[in-house]
């Protein structure tokens, strides 16, 4: 991408709405999820908050939701808007990368 602004290559039309369409099925399921680990943990503990996984979890969900809102704010005059967007989505990797290790230790303790 930053290859094709620099030298002003054009990119493919297709590619704004595939990026729009697997940003809404990431935060649908990102909040499925959550909805599914909230239920299934007062469900099978009582309480919340037994491991790392809810505040990673959370850290998540927020990071997904600032993400989302930094992705309706690009456009030509909010130049920051992008910036803001790409560097949320470095740290979402890490973050996502973290709560998926959390949740593995989760689903070992329900086997």
């Amino acid at each position: 991408m930053f290859y094709g602004r620099a030298t002003r290559i054009g990119r493919p039309h297709w590619l704004r709405n595939a990026h729009y369409t697997g940003g809404i099925i990431i935060v649908f399921l990102v909040f499925l999820l959550l909805a599914i680990g909230i239920v299934g943990t007062v469900g099978y503990y009582g309480s919340l908050g037994h491991s790392p996984h809810l505040w990673s979890g959370l850290f998540v969900v927020g990071l997904i939701c600032l993400s989302a809102w930094s992705a309706n704010q690009i456009d030509v005059y909010n130049t920051w808007a992008r910036s803001l967007h790409i560097t949320i989505n470095a740290i979402l990797f890490v973050g996502l990368a973290y709560v998926s290790w959390t949740g593995w230790e989760v689903v070992q303790k329900y086997l």
